[in-house]
C-alpha cells in the first residue's frame, strides 16, 4: 500500500491517528463507517499554524467534536488508564483553547491547544470507543447535511444529562459519575465543580460558539422514531457508560431539537 501522511487543517476529528473513515450514502440516508488498520496514516503532522485560517463556524463545530471525543472515551465502558490520561489531557486543552480559538482565530496558543485536543481525542477514541453522542450523530449525519461536529455539539449536553440521570438512578456507584465530576472540574477550572456545573459549561460554550439546535438542520419530532431506533443500534452506543432506554433516547433527541435549558 502507498504510505499515507496525514496533515489535518482543522482541530477536531483526530482522523490522522485513527483507523476510521466514513462514507456518505445519500440515496439511502446513511453514513457508513469503515475501519481497518490499513487506514492508519504512517505519519501524522499536526501543525496548529495550518488551522489559523479556519473559519469561526468550522472552528466551533470541529472544536466541539474534539471536546466530545475526549469526554466520551473518558467515561466510556471501555476506558483504560492509558485512554484516561489521553482524554484528561485533551479536556484540559479544550478548556484552555476552545472559546479563545473561536473568538480569535489568529491566537496561535489557543489553536495549539485545540490541535493537541483533537490529536489526543483521536487516540483516545481509537482505543476506548465513544458513546451516545456519536451514536446519534452518525444517524443524523445520514438524514441531514449538517456538519458532524455541529451535530455532536447540539447533542453533547443532552447526552451527558441523560447519562448522569440514568447512572444515578441505576448505578449510583459507577465510575463514570466520578469521571463526569472530574471533567467538570477540568472544564470549568473549579476543582469543586459539580457535574451540573460541567453541563452548564458545555451549554454556555455551545451557545457562545453559535451552534444551532437540531431543528435548524431540518429535523423535527417526525424523525424521532427513525432516529431513536437507528441510534439504539449504532456501534458507538457500545461505549456509552450506561444503556439508555428508548424513552431516555427520546428525551435526548427532544432536548437537542429545541436546545432546552441552554
Amino acid at each position: 500500500a502507498v504510505p499515507c501522511l496525514a496533515v489535518p487543517t482543522t482541530a477536531g476529528a483526530g482522523a490522522e491517528v485513527t483507523a476510521n473513515a466514513v462514507l456518505a450514502v445519500p440515496e439511502h440516508r446513511v453514513k457508513v463507517s469503515m475501519r481497518s488498520p490499513l487506514m492508519i496514516p504512517r505519519v501524522a503532522v499536526v501543525d496548529p499554524v495550518l488551522t489559523v485560517g479556519c473559519p469561526a463556524g468550522v472552528t466551533a463545530a470541529s472544536g466541539l467534536d474534539a471536546l466530545t471525543q475526549c469526554l466520551e472515551p473518558f467515561v466510556s465502558a471501555r476506558a483504560n488508564p492509558i485512554t484516561d490520561a489521553l482524554a484528561r489531557e485533551g479536556l484540559r486543552h479544550a478548556a484552555s483553547g476552545l472559546r479563545r480559538a473561536h473568538a480569535d482565530g489568529s491566537d496561535l496558543e489557543a489553536r495549539t491547544d485545540m490541535a493537541v485536543c483533537g490529536l489526543l481525542g483521536g487516540m483516545a477514541l481509537a482505543n476506548a470507543k465513544l458513546g451516545a453522542v456519536h451514536g446519534f450523530a452518525g444517524v443524523l449525519g445520514g438524514i441531514t447535511s449538517a456538519a458532524h461536529g455541529a451535530l455532536c455539539a447540539a447533542l453533547l449536553a443532552p447526552v451527558v444529562d441523560a447519562n448522569v440521570r440514568a447512572l444515578r438512578g441505576r448505578h449510583p456507584e459507577h465510575r463514570a459519575l466520578a469521571r463526569y465530576g472530574e471533567a467538570a472540574g477540568v472544564l470549568t477550572g473549579n476543582p469543586n465543580a459539580t457535574v451540573e456545573d460541567g453541563i452548564s459549561w458545555i451549554r454556555e460554550t455551545v451557545a457562545m460558539l453559535g451552534i444551532p439546535t437540531l431543528r435548524t438542520f431540518g429535523l423535527g419530532e417526525e424523525h424521532a422514531d427513525e432516529v431513536i431506533g437507528k441510534a439504539a443500534r449504532a456501534s458507538s452506543m457500545r461505549g456509552n457508560p450506561v444503556e439508555l432506554s428508548p424513552d431516555e433516547l427520546g428525551v435526548v433527541f427532544a432536548s437537542a431539537l429545541c436546545g432546552a435549558a441552554r
